[in-house]
């Protein structure tokens, strides 16, 4: 597909390389000469220096052909405009980065309808409802929803300790009477989509599909579930901050939030009276000491510092804070906190390249099938996307031990009429089903690209 790219910061460059790699022919848009250069020096793309609500800069960039035009700048506004003048311009589909907290839900439906966007993304929102997921479950690294939340998928990190350490996919199920399928396993560099005579070991990250209830059940079972935390500091002021603070308050959790910018400080104290905001260097382990960070619960580092957020998350860590989560943005810097021991790491931009590289998957259309949702899992090499079953599909009602699968795909879950099902070799998809696919090493655009 034709795709055009207007800003070419962390997010718009995430997006950028997930399309590239995608397949797609994109065009990128950015005012900066420099910027543009070695973008198109990194990947095999056009680029057009200008700005993106200049209707010249559009057209050279040959708006009129694009299947979708995305726009990620760091201002709401000129992303609204020029998504609005593109779509005038001839642009079918139109993607806009909006983060202010004051598009809330309704403003930005009366804006989407307005202007004719197809997607509206805030990348600090999507993030602040990670965290809330997690802080939910802390047992995880990391959740992600199918299906309106009747199905998850959690990635765990095995400790030395483990009782899953030497011990077959085969002797788990016969051991655990929880409902869980593992479907994907790291360890280190490679990754596998596992068989029932796969034998765990320690250090192992794997992905589990399960129900919220079984994967509960299976925690508990394990003897590692944590309850869910209740009191939570959270270090630095950010929009992300905002939206976070404001889910856990409404959920009726205790948080306290520390910043040194005081007009900063003002907005939370005003826009969220039930937060404890404490101003502050939170750089400086004696502040965190003074405020309570060894009695909390959950230490969230949101800071605009990756390096900031890693240390001080380390820091919490070493003083056995149940639950550590760290803001971490470049890729390089998230393997060395991965290494440094930190359990959950979250980063917008690997958040809306997701959407957007699902939204364009959507656009490709698909022979028995709708993508309704992606993740990429295990620093990208593993996909999991939910698709919903037509009544074209080609093996519909068939067992699935006689469905010719490719080698590393793996079906995960079949959900039926909001019935979630971790499925065996006799179980069969029909129409209307949404199923969950693990893929390794491969992109699947639709459900009948998984058979041989």
């Amino acid at each position: 597909m034709k795709i055009v790219i207007s800003g070419c910061g962390k997010i718009g460059v995430t997006v950028l390389e997930s399309l590239v790699n995608e397949g797609h022919d994109i065009t990128v848009i950015d005012n900066d000469p420099a910027v543009i250069e070695e973008i198109t020096n990194l990947f095999d793309v056009m680029g057009v220096c200008g700005s993106c609500t200049d209707c010249d800069v559009l057209r050279e960039a040959r708006i009129d052909e694009a299947e979708m035009f995305v726009s990620t700048s760091a201002s709401d506004e000129i992303n609204m405009l020029s998504c609005f003048i593109a779509k005038r311009m001839g642009a079918k589909h139109t993607i806009s980065r909006i983060r202010n907290p004051e598009y809330n839900y309704s403003a930005l439906a009366f804006l989407r309808h307005q202007l004719d966007l197809s997607m509206a993304i805030n990348p600090d929102m999507l993030v602040a409802q990670d965290l809330y997921n997690i802080l939910k479950f802390p047992s995880a690294m990391k959740i992600e929803h199918f299906s309106r939340r009747n199905f998850q998928m959690i990635e765990l990190n095995l400790k030395p300790d483990s009782a899953l350490d030497g011990m077959s996919l085969i002797q788990m199920r016969a051991k655990y009477s929880a409902k869980v399928l593992v479907c994907a396993v790291q360890r280190g560099d490679k990754v596998f989509i596992p068989k029932g005579n796969f034998v765990l070991k320690s250090n192992d990250r794997i992905g589990i599909t399960a129900t919220p209830t079984e994967a509960v059940k299976f925690f508990k079972e394990l003897n590692v579930y944590q309850k869910e935390a209740k009191d939570i500091m959270i270090l630095g002021g950010s929009r992300i901050a905002y939206y976070l603070a404001k889910m856990l308050i409404a959920s009726g959790s205790s948080v306290k939030i520390i910043e040194r910018d005081s007009e900063v400080i003002q907005r939370f104290c005003d826009d969220i009276p039930k937060a404890t905001i404490v101003a502050g260097d939170g750089a400086q382990q004696e502040l965190l000491l003074e405020e309570g960070i060894k009695d909390t619960e959950a230490f969230v580092s949101l800071t605009g510092s990756d390096e900031e957020n890693i240390l001080m998350s380390v820091f919490a860590a070493s003083l056995e804070v149940p639950k550590t989560i760290a803001k971490v943005n470049k890729e390089e810097l998230s393997n060395l906190a991965k290494n440094l021991g930190l359990d959950s790491i979250v980063s917008p931009r690997e958040v809306v390249s997701d959407v957007v590289v699902r939204y364009a998957r959507a656009l490709r259309h698909s022979l028995g099938s709708n993508i309704e949702t992606l993740y990429r899992l295990f620093s990208d090499q593993v996909e999991a996307i939910e698709f919903k079953v037509s009544s074209e599909f080609e093996m519909k009602n068939v067992p699935l031990k006689e469905m010719p699968l490719k080698e590393h795909i793996l079906i995960a879950g079949i959900v039926r009429e909001r019935k979630p099902i971790i499925p065996t070799g006799d179980d069969v998809i029909l129409p209307n089903d949404r199923v969950i696919i693990i893929a390794e090493g491969q992109r699947i655009q639709n459900l009948s690209d998984i058979l041989r």
